[in-house]
């Protein structure tokens, strides 16, 4: 019979696995370009725009499906 750590183990495990598609893919480093469109941006930022941020993230959300995410 398991035990209470086994079964909160198993449901973390499973709550892992059901989630994975729906996570949003992880954002590279900030650089002092654009991720999305190339432009300068300050020092510690990655996206020059929220319609950059936004455009990069669908892209990557759909790139992430497509390999199997």
């Amino acid at each position: 019979m398991a035990d209470l750590a086994d079964l909160a183990q198993a449901e973390q495990e499973r709550l892992a696995a059901t989630s994975a598609p729906y996570r949003k893919p992880a954002a590279p480093a900030a650089t002092e370009f654009c991720l999305n469109c190339g432009a300068p941006v300050p020092a510690g930022k990655r996206w020059c725009g929220v319609e950059c941020r936004d455009d990069w993230e669908y892209r990557e959300t759909l790139r992430y499906k497509q390999l199997g995410g």
